[in-house]
């Protein structure tokens, strides 16, 4: 019996990795240049244009608002043209990370926002192109702020991956469902939850440690 349900824990903790760590990683490399997008279109930015800032902002707030189950569902044909299959860990990859690209955009945005515009100035006035401005002002102050956003970004997602594991995506959120609602094992649906809250820790304790070793404001 322990044997069993620790076997099943194993096989959801490590399908939940995959959905949750290639899910994060397409949404750092798509969300980043978002936001980086977001920010150097803005009124005060390096490369002002409301209309390219406004269009994408629509997007990311249209994307925002649809709660993740509904655009689950919504995006099955997607998935299903994708990947080939709308079931398991592979389908559950793409609403995740449709889903978590306009969360993190909107969150290393704000990180980018918060740069010291006496530095950009600074940067400017020292001969500095807008590329450089971005990779060697922008980014680097942002960096603290944007791994701490990205932290909080991962851990939504886990919870994401269970709702999508209760819908036939696999992971510890199916667990839950088949093994511990459908059949009224309360010892099952404990040990999935105690897994979650250990995984959450993990993630949260390691991102705040990078981000307060990269933060440039600390003595």
């Amino acid at each position: 019996m322990y044997n069993q349900l620790i076997d099943l824990l194993l096989t959801g903790t490590i399908d939940t990795l995959v959905m949750v760590g290639v899910s994060a990683f397409i949404a750092f490399l798509i969300g980043l240049p978002i936001a980086l997008i977001l920010v150097s279109t803005a009124d005060f930015g390096i490369y002002p244009s409301k209309k390219i800032n406004q269009s994408l902002g629509w997007i990311i707030n249209i994307t925002r608002s649809v709660p993740f189950l509904i655009l689950m569902v919504a995006l099955i044909p997607f998935t299903r043209w994708i990947v080939g299959t709308s079931y398991g860990v592979l389908a559950a990859i793409v609403p995740l990370t449709i889903a978590a690209i306009p969360f993190f955009a909107r969150i290393a945005e704000v990180s980018l926002r918060e740069v010291d515009q006496g530095l950009i100035e600074a940067a400017q006035a020292m001969g500095c192109n807008r590329k450089q401005i971005l990779w060697h002002v922008l980014l680097p102050e942002a960096l603290s702020g944007i791994i701490a956003g990205f932290t909080v970004t991962i851990v939504t997602m886990i919870s994401s991956s269970a709702i999508a594991g209760a819908i036939g995506a696999g992971g510890l959120g199916d667990i839950a469902y088949r093994y511990g609602y459908q059949r009224f094992d309360m010892q099952v649906m404990l040990a999935v939850i105690l897994v979650l809250i250990v995984l959450v820790i993990l993630v949260q304790s390691t991102g705040d440690h990078i981000a307060k070793q990269l933060d440039k404001r600390k003595v």
